[in-house]
């Protein structure tokens, strides 16, 4: 039987890239993890990793488990932090404002929990970039936004609560050589062809981090396409840093993308929720905010 302690055990593992990681992590044994996956992989009826000599890497069924063992931690998490108060009184209208990595990779299945359990509250979603989202806030359009608040500029007028912390790694071919070392290094990183993401101002948090050093990325080509980004990867024309959020392990083609720990701090991609700061929001927009709060709160980074 599947158990919530296996679950936790592998989210670790995949998070960690190694089971020894994971077992310190977990404050556990490296043998207690390798048999708690050995007995999920057995109860799934099929692998879930690869395991190479840099550490362990998911299958294409293990990446697909990934994202529903996600789901199963936010709704444990969701349901131990519940609110005691019926859901049947909450009844009302919210827009809420969404920058457009956080439509694709985080909103979805987020909705879906908070319409199941408040079906009384009609949502009214708005896409669009952050410096937009942040006007709308202050000008009252939006009742609250999703948003990436590690881009949040005005932080005096507006007020954001982080639910998750996404790392950023490099991202490589199967067979590309840096798949041999530890960890890369800016320095070699940018001796390869560099392909640049550009959504949602990604272009520009990544020249922060690279500005911090005397090291600069090969850029090859900029896309606003991750699937883009993933594809030329995938296919060896370049390496990029995107965060795991956002990382899937095979591109549309079916190629495979591998990842590995950059060696310099390079900062994490945050999501989280945000307000105005003066704004008396309603009972739907309180409740939708608390929700989303309570839901990620114990959940792990990405």
């Amino acid at each position: 039987m599947l158990t919530f302690r296996q679950i936790r055990y592998f989210i670790a593992t995949v998070e960690q890239g190694k089971v020894s990681s994971a077992a310190a992590e977990l404050n556990v044994s490296q043998s207690a993890v390798s048999a708690a996956i050995k007995d999920l992989e057995e109860e799934l009826g099929y692998r879930l990793f690869t395991r190479k000599a840099y550490g362990v890497a998911l299958t294409f069924q293990g990446h697909q488990f990934f994202q529903h063992a996600r789901n199963i931690l936010a709704a444990v998490s969701e349901a131990v932090n519940a609110p005691h108060e019926p859901s049947e009184g909450v009844e009302g209208d919210i827009v809420i404002g969404v920058s457009f990595t956080v439509a694709a990779y985080f909103l979805p299945n987020l909705l879906l929990r908070f319409k199941h359990i408040f079906p009384g509250v009609t949502t009214r979603v708005v896409e669009d970039d952050r410096e937009e989202i942040e006007r709308g806030l202050i000008k009252g359009r939006l009742d609250l936004a999703l948003m990436l608040v590690s881009n949040l500029k005005n932080r005096s007028e507006i007020d954001s609560e982080t639910l998750l912390r996404s790392h950023r790694r490099l991202w490589l071919s199967a067979n590309h050589p840096f798949n041999q070392l530890e960890t890369v290094s800016l320095a070699e990183i940018q001796q390869e062809p560099y392909v640049m993401l550009t959504v949602d101002e990604a272009s520009k948090t990544a020249m922060r981090y690279w500005k911090k050093t005397e090291h600069r990325p090969n850029v090859i080509f900029e896309t606003s396409s991750v699937e883009a980004v993933r594809s030329m990867v995938a296919l060896g024309m370049g390496i990029t840093i995107l965060s795991d959020m956002v990382y899937r392990p095979w591109s549309l083609e079916g190629h495979r993308v591998e990842t590995k720990n950059v060696l310099q701090d390079v900062p994490t991609m945050d999501v989280g929720v945000a307000w105005h700061h003066d704004a008396q929001l309603s009972l739907p927009s309180r409740t939708f905010r608390d929700f989303v709060i309570r839901a990620y709160q114990n959940s792990p980074l990405f």
